[in-house]
């Protein structure tokens, strides 16, 4: 018996598969075309349904008795269907600009503490309801034979079978999601002019929508036996496959975006998330929130210095036989001198190069750099955005203090958590210990976990986690260290506001 993870991404959709014991086994993956331009950012709902059935028949080839599939997405972008789920129009991204008038709208009716009271974010129009209010307005046909609202997760779910469910932590992606209640807000949708029965049934994350259609099983070779278990947001996932379940310990997911995921035992003070824009999730664990604090451009970053400044160090990387960012890393200490990994660079990153995101939520916000002499080389540079996207994270730490966080290990996860420099500089500016896990891509392995449960692989998320989360090595903050970087980080803390209005 075999479970696997869907992840449904952006532009892609991978599937993972684990044996009964949790063991990573083989992975199947296929991406799908994204159109932005004219003010307009939108992704096919059906390419993605196109996706996910391949990557599940070449799974399903190879391995005919997988039990359940985990599925687990992105967040916000949404899409009305007729009655059989078919899509009306292109799924609007979270990056789409329209709704930002209807937002405005809903704003208007409702103070924006109070839907932040009652939904956990604060009103944005990268959110669903705003878009949703968009296509009535605009598109009125569209709405006028809508049947169903799907965020990516509940639309595959309801594809695979027949279903209409999404988890409570896709839900609240929504802004129309009561996080106390746990159910959907009428009084948002009404006031949104919205109806709230276009919306999927909320379910606890981890819960079973049942099996496979016959026709999907036929099509895909999945037996019609298969489980489909509704996951949940792709943070929340990253958060369980972490093994982070309480609030000593919390995610740091180094991938595309840089991204601090907390675990809060109840409902954080709604003033301070608000005045820094976190957003307040329920998790796995009943009566437990996690938030999000992140910033547009970790992994990103590092890839953009890379690729545009770094062409000759990949040439001569790849002669040496090791990744370009190894390669990056020796040099910097050969410049430098043997002890020169310990030290921070001197130079000052803002890695605002999409977008400020928590706590300021400034897309109109550039990137910075800050202090170059002609005597700086490119593994500077490389370094200094490093130690840019950690500062930015210090930030959102320093805020949500406010908040009563006080976990005392940081599980890191993520592409970026392979470099093992670039996880000790994080542990000594944060001031916190960082263990790093086997696997980097938690989200597969935690929707694989809550599978297992949900098909009765395993018992609980305990026993789950001591088959798929392996910590491999902890990396301790040193203070002398520390107190280096906190020197260059007091003037980091000024860099936002003496650039901003120049931008």
């Amino acid at each position: 018996m075999k479970i696997a993870g869907l992840d449904i991404g952006t532009t892609g959709c991978k599937l993972t598969v684990f044996s009964e014991e949790g063991k990573d086994i083989d992975r199947a993956y296929r991406d799908y075309p994204v159109t932005r331009g004219g003010g307009e950012h939108e992704v096919d709902a059906e390419s993605i349904m196109e996706g996910v059935l391949s990557v599940l028949s070449a799974m399903a080839e190879k391995y005919p008795d997988i039990r359940g599939i985990g599925v687990t997405s992105f967040g916000e972008t949404f899409v009305f269907t007729d009655g059989a789920g078919k899509p009306l129009h292109r799924a609007m991204l979270y990056t789409d600009p329209r709704g930002r008038e209807e937002c405005l709208e809903l704003t208007e009716k409702m103070d924006g503490r109070k839907i932040a009271a009652i939904t956990g974010l604060r009103p944005h129009e990268m959110y669903s309801l705003p878009k949703m209010m968009w296509i009535k307005k605009h598109r009125p046909q569209v709405y006028g034979q809508a049947k169903h609202a799907f965020l990516m997760e509940d639309y595959v779910v309801f594809q695979l079978t027949g279903k209409a469910q999404i988890d409570y932590s896709l839900a609240t992606r929504t802004m129309a999601f009561d996080i106390a209640s746990l159910g959907w807000s009428r009084e948002l949708f009404e006031l949104a002019g919205i109806d709230v029965s276009l919306m999927s049934e909320a379910v606890p994350v981890g819960t079973s929508a049942g099996s496979v259609l016959p026709g999907i099983a036929r099509q895909t070779g999945l037996s019609e036996k298969t489980q489909i278990v509704s996951i949940s947001h792709d943070q929340v996932a990253a958060a369980v496959g972490a093994g982070v379940f309480d609030a000593q310990t919390a995610v740091e997911g180094a991938g595309t975006v840089e991204c601090i995921t907390p675990v809060y035992e109840g409902l954080p003070p709604s003033d301070v998330m608000y005045d820094g824009y976190f957003s307040v999730v329920p998790y796995v664990i009943p009566g437990r929130y996690v938030c999000y604090a992140f910033s547009y451009t970790g992994g990103a970053l590092i890839q953009w210095c890379v690729d545009t400044l770094a062409k000759k160090e990949k040439e001569l990387a790849a002669e040496s036989g090791i990744s370009v960012h190894e390669y990056l890393e020796r040099e910097y200490v050969r410049e430098h001198g043997e002890g020169s990994a310990d030290k921070p660079s001197g130079l000052l990153v803002l890695p605002h190069f999409a977008g400020a995101a928590t706590p300021y939520m400034d897309t109109g916000s550039k990137g910075a750099l800050i202090g170059l002499t002609a005597a700086h080389t490119v593994s500077d540079i490389y370094r200094a955005c490093m130690e840019g996207v950690a500062y930015e994270m210090l930030v959102n730490l320093e805020w949500l203090k406010g908040s009563g966080i006080h976990f005392q290990m940081l599980h890191a996860t993520g592409g970026g958590a392979r470099s093992a420099v670039w996880t000790q500089m994080k542990a000594d500016i944060l001031n916190v210990p960082f263990t790093t896990l086997a696997t980097a891509n938690a989200g597969t392995v935690g929707s694989a976990m809550l599978t297992g449960i949900a098909v009765g692989c395993f018992q609980n998320l305990d026993e789950a986690a001591v088959h798929m989360v392996e910590k491999t090595k902890v990396y301790l903050p040193d203070e002398v260290r520390h107190e280096k970087y906190m020197e260059v980080y007091r003037r980091y803390r000024r860099v936002y506001d003496a650039v901003r209005g120049l931008m």
